[in-house]
C-alpha cells in the first residue's frame, strides 16, 4: 500500500467511525440529537452540529434550511454553535452557505493520525523536575482549568465542569493526566478511548508559554499512546493547533485533513 493510499484509509476510517460519534452514555445535562443527517448537541458550554463528509447529501436550498434551523434552535436557547467543517467536506460551497447564515470560522485544525504503537513509552521521561500523574478530584480539574485559562487567555473555567461531566458518564472512556513543577500544573492532557474504534483521540494538551520546547508535551503524548496500546487501540487521532502540528508531523503523525469550526454568536 502507497503512502497516499494509507492516508485515504485512514480518512476513510476518520469519516465513519469519529465524525458522527454518539457515547452510549452523555455526560449528564447533555443529549445527543438526530436532525436528518445531522448530529446536534446541547448542554455543552456551547451547542455543536456534526455529521458525514457529505452532510447528508444536503444541497442547495436545503442546506440553506438546515444551517438555519440549527442556528435558530440553539438562537432560541440564547446559546452559541458550532458546526464543524472538514477540508475534505462537500458541497464545496458549504462554508460559504455557513457565513452567510452568520457563522464565523475560527482557526484551522489539521487532523493527524499515528500508529499508538510507534508512539508508546511505558515509563515516558519528561524533563527535569517535572512529574506526569493521571487525575480524577474536582480540585486537580479546576487546576487544569485555570492552566488552560492562563495559556489561552480566555476564560476556561468551564471545562473543569466539562471534564467531570465526562468522567461521571464514562470513567473508562478518559483518563486525564498533568504534568507539574513544584506543585504547579505546567502542561495537562487527556485521552478518550472509545470502544468499537480504531482511535484514541488525545485532546488538551496545552502547555504553559515558559515550559514548552522543553519535552512536555512528547512525555504526555508518549504516555498517552501507551495507554492506548495497552487497550488495544491501533491508531492515535489529534485535531491539532497550528502550534503542536510541527511537533506531532515530526513524532511520525500523518495529516489526512482539516478542520475548522464555524460559530454562530447570539448579538448579544
Amino acid at each position: 500500500m502507497t503512502d497516499t493510499d494509507t492516508t485515504a484509509a485512514l480518512l476513510a476510517a476518520y469519516d465513519a467511525q469519529m465524525r458522527s460519534l454518539e457515547p452510549p452514555n452523555p455526560a449528564p445535562g447533555v443529549t445527543y440529537e438526530h436532525d436528518g443527517p445531522l448530529l446536534r448537541v446541547v448542554g455543552e458550554h456551547r451547542g455543536f452540529v456534526g455529521g458525514r463528509h457529505d452532510w447528508g447529501g444536503l444541497r442547495g436550498r436545503e442546506l440553506d434550511a438546515q444551517i438555519a434551523r440549527q442556528r435558530d434552535f440553539f438562537a432560541a436557547r440564547g446559546e452559541a454553535v458550532e458546526w464543524k467543517v472538514c477540508g475534505h467536506d462537500t458541497p464545496a460551497d458549504l462554508t460559504d452557505r455557513l457565513r452567510a447564515a452568520g457563522f464565523e470560522p475560527e482557526p484551522e485544525e489539521t487532523v493527524l493520525i499515528a500508529p499508538a504503537g510507534d508512539l508508546a513509552t511505558a515509563s515516558p521521561v519528561p524533563p527535569a523536575g517535572v512529574t506526569l500523574r493521571r487525575v480524577t478530584g474536582d480540585a486537580d480539574l479546576d487546576r487544569v482549568a485555570g492552566m488552560q485559562t492562563a495559556v489561552w487567555g480566555e476564560d476556561m473555567t468551564w471545562l473543569a465542569e466539562h471534564l467531570r461531566g465526562l468522567l461521571t458518564a464514562e470513567p473508562d472512556v478518559l483518563e486525564i493526566y498533568v504534568a507539574e513543577a513544584a506543585g504547579e500544573v505546567v502542561s495537562a492532557a487527556w485521552v478518550e478511548i472509545r470502544p468499537g474504534t480504531d482511535f484514541a483521540m488525545l485532546l488538551g494538551g496545552s502547555t504553559l508559554a515558559e515550559w514548552r520546547g522543553k519535552g512536555v508535551y512528547r512525555a504526555l503524548v508518549a504516555l498517552r499512546a501507551a495507554r492506548a496500546t495497552a487497550r488495544n487501540v491501533p491508531h492515535l487521532l489529534v485535531e491539532a493547533s497550528p502550534d503542536s502540528t510541527p511537533i506531532l508531523r515530526r513524532l511520525g503523525f500523518t495529516a489526512v485533513t482539516t478542520t475548522t469550526p464555524y460559530v454562530w454568536t447570539p448579538a448579544d
